[in-house]
């Protein structure tokens, strides 16, 4: 059984009345430990998909799956649960809390999940570690780089080790050299943890790390690819 599965999937939204498609698909499924790269111009539905994978957005009509569970007529408050106990995010903005440091953001998920102080701090330190941030953890976002706050982004999102890590755009607003040490990261995080992966970029940089592409246009998958050696676009 795939770990994502969408059938005859449509999500649309009105807009001063006119009704818009923004992502179509009569089937999807990613597998378990797949490094997937959905690409495509700004517009083409790359956020719509990642939003309905991670429960974000539910589906207009047809049925998607996570980790056996269907997200159709779920409540805000069981698709949250579920993203807690399923998925963890990378957003390119990073999204940490400005007032906490690098140790107490990658803690905050598993206070939510009611971890016991004991099991915080392994996991914690072990999730630092894995991202090579270990001597950053008593430093607030604003005293670190914007690759290093990223990169307390990625702690946090493995931290309670999700089956999916769903990352949007997740290199946007690193350089260049930074962004390449950071998809080198999550693919190693992927080949190690069997963690499967599903990101977006327009960026040939990332997109050639990915094993999997699917290439969106117009809110609708217009290729799918299979590449162990790389992908192209």
């Amino acid at each position: 059984m795939a770990l994502i599965e969408l059938n005859k999937v449509s999500k649309t939204y009105r807009i001063d009345g006119l009704e818009l498609t923004a992502f179509s698909a009569e089937s999807l499924q990613i597998n378990t430990g797949e490094f997937v790269c959905i690409a495509g111009p700004s517009g083409s539905g790359k956020t719509t998909l990642l939003n309905l994978i991670g429960a974000i957005d539910l589906p207009t009509a047809g049925s998607v799956s996570v980790s056996g569970r269907v997200t159709n007529g779920i409540s805000p408050a069981e698709s949250a649960q579920m993203r807690l106990d399923h998925i963890g995010f990378i957003f390119q903005s990073y999204n940490l809390i400005p007032v906490l440091t690098a140790y107490e953001n990658v803690e905050y998920v598993l206070l939510l999940k009611g971890a016991s102080a004991e099991e915080r701090k392994s996991r914690v330190m072990a999730a630092l570690d894995s991202v090579g941030l270990r001597e950053m953890m008593k430093k607030l976002p604003k005293e670190m780089s914007g690759g290093q706050q990223q990169r307390v982004a990625v702690a946090r999102a493995i931290v309670a080790s999700p089956p999916i890590v769903i990352a949007d755009e997740p290199t946007a607003n690193l350089d260049s050299a930074t962004g390449r040490e950071l998809v080198n990261l999550l693919h190693r995080l992927n080949q190690n943890r069997g963690t499967t992966f599903v990101f977006s970029s327009h960026d040939p940089m990332v997109i050639e790390r990915a094993d999997r592409i699917l290439t969106l246009r117009d809110g609708r998958i217009v290729d799918d690819r299979i590449c162990p050696e790389g992908c192209t676009i």
